[in-house]
């Protein structure tokens, strides 16, 4: 007698853990498809390109390496350049503040140093030296481009970060957008995709209070 109370006590614990692999099971299928989901969109880098010539290129913020633009941000500058020199815009805002006590300087002045050694006029090129992430480049670069009374922008960055950059662009209500991205040779193609996922993600809940 003993024995089978015993067992009919544990019947409820048994229940309670096959509810919780259950639970596991769905939130575990529910993070894959998001994945995936996410990754589609990342792959999309932000579009094809029309290649429309716009009023001001914005290219977005990466990290500094001391004085130097880092590897990474470099890629960005130089396609930057390129397109300048195609005549797609005549005006670049650089963006991204200061990351970090060892930085000399803030992403967009160490950018705009850059790009003046790579021949681009200074007085063609902007500086918003305040934002600390891809949504408050966007933001704040904005208040630029509206203060010149530039109407069309082409967002420079990673074809990784594109379709992020492209979605900020359209709920901040640019007038007209073109995203162009390099694809890196320097930064990890199995690392950054990844966290682009989360950084997707964390973007889709930001826009819920925006």
């Amino acid at each position: 007698m003993k024995s089978r109370h015993s067992s009919k006590r544990s019947n409820p614990w048994r229940k309670m853990f096959r509810r919780m692999v259950i639970l596991f099971a769905v939130l575990l299928l529910v993070g894959c498809v998001w994945f995936g989901y996410t990754q589609f969109k990342i792959a999309q880098a932000g579009g094809a390109s029309t290649g429309q010539k716009t009023d001001v290129g914005i290219v977005l913020g990466a990290s500094m390496w001391g004085a130097k633009p880092s590897p990474g941000l470099r890629e960005r500058l130089d396609l930057a350049v390129k397109l300048y020199q195609e005549g797609r815009f005549e005006y670049i805002v650089a963006t991204g503040g200061k990351g970090g006590s060892q930085d000399l300087y803030s992403e967009a002045e160490g950018s705009k140093r850059y790009l003046v050694e790579q021949g681009i006029p200074q007085e063609r090129v902007l500086e918003e030296d305040q934002s600390t992430s891809t949504l408050e480049n966007l933001l704040y670069a904005k208040a630029i481009v509206l203060n010149n009374q530039w109407d069309s922008i082409t967002i420079v960055t990673h074809d990784f970060h594109g379709t992020r950059a492209r979605e900020i662009a359209e709920t901040l209500q640019y007038a007209a957008i073109e995203v162009e991205t390099v694809n890196s040779e320097v930064l990890s193609p199995v690392w950054h995709p990844l966290r682009e996922s989360l950084a997707y993600t964390k973007w889709k809940w930001d826009k819920l209070w925006l």
